[in-house]
């Protein structure tokens, strides 16, 4: 199953068309081999850092300091530890989470699997369109309706995929990630933040368990860090490297691949602990402490610091932080529909209706709430996603888990333990926030 398919689709994006795309000859030293392998967990990683995981980040940081900071390095484990086995389920089963839904549950489960998994996309794409729209409007003064609007026009990028390899498409991410990088890099030396606060927010405290909002951002944090259509995706572009179909090949794919997604997610956490940073060093250190709104943050980022750039800077990390998830969103949603329903479309038409989808209630909330109403329309949008994730989870615990799919490479069970302790405290988590937001 290691073998690479003709390319007659539209886009390089269709699971089956990209699997085994990538060659990793052997004999390659290992410095070229991890070069070989690296790419699915920058994609993948891609997800960790949206918009919709700015809101938190940034309301916790100016309201508690450097005190959650212990819970975007916790939440970045969990994530690690899901994505490492979605990397596993990949390589050893040779399949990817959707299919094996399809495969393993009765069709109406799947089908509704599916569904779930497709109102995640949609309420992710809605988080890039508003977080794209919001950072069109910091740079270029444009209403927020208007850079809504504006946002059906990353389809022609997608278009302009058309014929491109798998490789290509990891390159445009890696270089909208090492913006955000870089724009985040320059926002901590400008905001000068304390090292041993870092340090000491990094260890987990029961300080502030006695605070209901502490929790509430906690849990948000949580609930917004690890994204369901994320499980799916990385279990099948892991597939595209070509890999000796042999234990020791998988093992040695296993091998790199992890290394690949320990890099990536690394990545993450740390610009997303940057995001909490800058708003404690900037904001709560100046008594700034009910910034909670991304455009706030943006407008107070200047006369605070004194530096001119700042502001821009913030802006074009938001921006380049919409369009990357832009495109994992979009191989995201091919891979479910191949997975669950055996179908493929061009990927245009897949960017097509997933934006369609997401521009409709985002310029309606904007519209009907307010031009400043993106914060709370992200924080929705998170809610949306928090409740399909267990859904996720469930099945690639048991499919993991299980001899009959993963061979001798089943997860251990103290693997086993560890990863249904961390179902058990996202699903508490998720079902806390989509209560108290909800209800």
């Amino acid at each position: 199953m290691w073998f690479k398919l003709p390319t007659t689709a539209t886009a390089p994006f269709c699971p089956s068309e990209v699997r085994g795309t990538v060659a990793v000859p052997v004999g390659l030293s290992i410095l070229r081999k991890l070069a070989r392998f690296a790419g699915p967990g920058l994609i993948v990683a891609v997800g960790y850092m949206d918009p919709g995981n700015w809101a938190t980040d940034i309301e916790a940081g100016s309201r508690y300091g450097y005190g959650l900071l212990s819970v975007v390095v916790l939440s970045g484990l969990a994530a690690l530890l899901l994505q490492g086995l979605c990397m596993r389920l990949g390589i050893a089963s040779g399949q990817d989470l959707a299919r094996l839904c399809r495969l393993h549950y009765p069709k109406p489960i799947a089908r509704a699997l599916w569904l779930l998994a497709e109102v995640a996309i949609i309420a992710c794409d809605v988080a890039e369109v508003l977080g794209s729209a919001l950072a069109i409007k910091l740079l270029t003064g444009l209403p927020l309706w208007a850079g809504i609007i504006a946002t059906a026009f990353d389809t022609v990028i997608v278009l302009g995929l058309k014929g491109r390899g798998f490789r290509q498409v990891e390159a445009i991410i890696l270089g909208l990630v090492a913006t955000i990088g870089t724009c985040f890099a320059l926002q901590l030396i400008i905001s000068h933040p304390s090292g041993h606060d870092i340090l000491a927010g990094s260890i987990p405290t029961a300080a502030l368990l006695g605070d209901p909002h502490a929790i509430y951002l906690a849990i948000g944090i949580l609930g917004a860090t690890v994204m369901p259509h994320n499980l799916y995706l990385h279990s099948s572009i892991v597939q595209t490297r070509r890999i000796v179909a042999t234990e020791a090949g998988r093992r040695e794919a296993m091998r790199y691949a992890g290394i690949d997604i320990l890099g990536a997610l690394t990545l993450a956490i740390l610009i997303n602990a940057a995001i909490l940073i800058v708003a404690a060093a900037i904001f709560h250190a100046s008594g700034h402490t009910g910034v909670a709104d991304i455009e706030d943050a943006h407008r107070l980022l200047e006369p605070i610091t004194g530096a001119a750039i700042a502001g821009p800077l913030f802006a074009i990390a938001l921006f380049a932080s919409g369009q990357s998830a832009t495109f994992t969103g979009t191989i995201a949603g091919q891979v479910i529909l191949e997975g669950f329903l055996e179908r493929q479309i061009p990927c245009w038409q897949r960017r097509l209706i997933t934006r369609g989808l997401a521009l409709i209630p985002a310029l309606a909330g904007v519209l009907i709430l307010g031009e400043h109403s993106a914060g709370r329309l992200l924080v929705l949008s998170q809610v949306v996603l928090s409740a399909q994730l267990p859904f996720a989870i469930y099945p690639l615990l048991r499919f993991t888990g299980s001899g009959a799919i993963m061979g001798p490479f089943a997860s251990p069970p103290a693997l086993r333990v560890l990863g249904w302790l961390v179902f058990a405290g996202v699903t508490v988590a998720n079902v806390w926030l989509v209560w108290t937001q909800v209800v």
